[in-house]
């Protein structure tokens, strides 16, 4: 009968996780009509508008030729008219000394002959039909305003939609998931001169799988990549994976995306435990400031009974933002000098790394880890059961790793941010100045309890950066680090 449930459990399980396939193909089908419909409308509008810009192109073009063509035709009819004219005065003019000369050919005298044949002479020789130009100074050709459309008729009768790029394939092996940052790389089928730059699209998910359609975030843009790769960097790994694809541009279209690609972005995400925090704490997801109002009512119940009703009434703690507040009997979880908040989530296997950055004004906090046993009176560092690097800025300025009650001076500059690097399986806890990736500090131990992130604070505030890589410049120093661990064997000779 047991084996018989089971079975069908997992039958059950199998027909669950197809009927989800199965609907997330469904709704992926029904986006990409959605799309095709859209789409389509689009590209018919675009359509239009090419034309129409075409029909204008023409329009101003026929505009220009036929102003060229007045503009030639007034200048030539302008010549012709000139030269029309100077030839119609010539010939009146002509005219009339013919007929003059005629009738001097009747004059019987010889002197009036004489003197009448001496003035047809001057006046033959200062005629202006005898300096006239008998050939049009323009001919009335019009032929080199011709067109010859033939070519430019030919070109738009072979009108067709542009060739699509093809599909990038992006290249998982040339891809590179390290220090926050991806690079993802592809390559083109087959070469393409035509290619202007290419469009990369991400988002982050919690799927293994094809990116759903359903309960997932928008597609991030990355424009105008003129190269074959692309870094994202700065990134926070507060998902497991990040889906990828890829599409090519040319002038004029964007071809389809490529299939897409998921890259695994493992970290640690952790915010800080509101239910753990001490009541002189104020906390929110990844920040802890010190309130030195919060703690009246809950010092005035440790001192007992005889102090009831003359302390201050602690107030309601609430987190700085708009989370509510924690639940009234959690708040007992530090109390007393700890001034300590835990981390919300244990971690019990793996590499993982994180990073701290006090405010200025903060005169002691301290930056380590805890197990989950550690008493609500208890200092970070000063049991067995956690391990940190304290700072104190008040009266004296101290830098110090702490372990059992044990303390070793770091002679070492307090760096702006601190980074935090637990090896769990390989039981180290290192510290590192997050900007220069200097080593601090390492303990070297046996962890056999899921630890916690650990922060105490006094008069200041810490803010948290998670989701984050152990970054390679670690890794590296974790590889050749031997070095501190004989000046710290008094604080890691403690076996837990």
């Amino acid at each position: 009968m047991d084996s018989q449930k089971e079975a069908l459990q997992r039958i059950i399980s199998t027909l669950a996780n197809k009927n989800d396939e199965i609907q997330n193909f469904i709704d992926t089908l029904n986006q990409t009509l959605r799309g095709v419909q859209e789409n389509s409308s689009n590209i018919l509008s675009e359509l239009d508008e090419e034309f129409d810009s075409l029909y204008s192109i023409l329009d101003d073009v026929k505009e220009s030729m036929i102003n060229s063509i007045k503009q030639e035709q007034a200048r030539k009819s302008h010549e012709l008219q000139n030269q029309l004219s100077q030839c119609n005065n010539a010939l009146e003019n002509s005219e009339e000394l013919l007929e003059f000369a005629t009738r001097s050919l009747d004059i019987k005298e010889p002197e009036d002959f004489s003197k009448a044949a001496r003035q047809i002479k001057d006046r033959v020789t200062m005629a202006s039909a005898f300096r006239l130009s008998l050939k049009p100074k323009v001919s009335d050709s019009m032929t080199h305003l011709m067109v010859d459309f033939s070519q430019e008729r030919q070109m738009l009768q072979t009108l067709k939609f542009l060739p699509v790029p093809k599909a990038p394939e992006i290249d998982p092996v040339e891809c590179l998931v390290a220090d926050n940052s991806v690079t993802v790389a592809w390559r083109m089928p087959e070469e393409d001169n035509k290619i202007d730059h290419f469009i990369l699209e991400y988002r982050k998910t919690n799927f293994d799988g094809l990116p759903r359609v359903k309960d997932e975030r928008c597609w991030e843009i990355i424009d105008n990549i003129k190269g074959t790769e692309y870094t994202l960097s700065g990134l926070k790994f507060d998902s497991k994976y990040m889906n990828f694809r890829v599409r090519a541009c040319n002038k004029a279209v964007a071809g389809e995306y490529s299939d897409p690609v998921t890259l695994e972005t493992k970290a640690l995400n952790f915010s800080l435990d509101n239910s753990s925090s001490h009541l002189n704490l104020k906390v929110e997801d990844t920040l802890v400031e010190w309130d030195p109002t919060g703690g009246k009512g809950q010092e005035s119940k440790i001192k007992g009974k005889e102090n009831k009703g003359s302390g201050t009434p602690s107030p309601k703690r609430t987190s700085v933002g708009s989370r509510p507040p924690a639940v009234r009997g959690s708040r007992d979880r530090f109390t007393g000098e700890s001034y300590t908040v835990l981390g919300d989530t244990a971690i019990e296997s793996g590499q993982h790394y994180w990073e701290v950055k006090a405010q200025k004004d903060c005169k002691s906090y301290s930056v380590g880890v805890a197990y989950k046993t550690l008493g609500k009176f208890d200092q970070l560092g000063k049991t067995n059961t956690s391990w940190c690097i304290h700072v104190n800025n008040w009266l004296q300025n101290t830098f110090a790793a702490k372990h059992n009650n044990k303390v070793k001076a770091l002679d070492v500059t307090v760096p702006e941010k601190i980074g935090v690097f637990c090896d769990f399986d390989g039981g180290q806890l290192s510290f590192y100045d997050a900007n220069s990736k200097q080593l601090l500090y390492s303990f070297k131990t046996k962890f056999t309890q899921p630890v916690l992130p650990g922060f105490m604070v006094w008069c200041g505030g810490l803010s948290l950066s998670t989701g984050m890589q152990v970054p390679s410049a670690v890794r590296t120093l974790q590889k050749s680090e031997n070095g501190m661990t004989g000046s710290a064997s008094s604080l890691n000779n403690v076996t837990q």
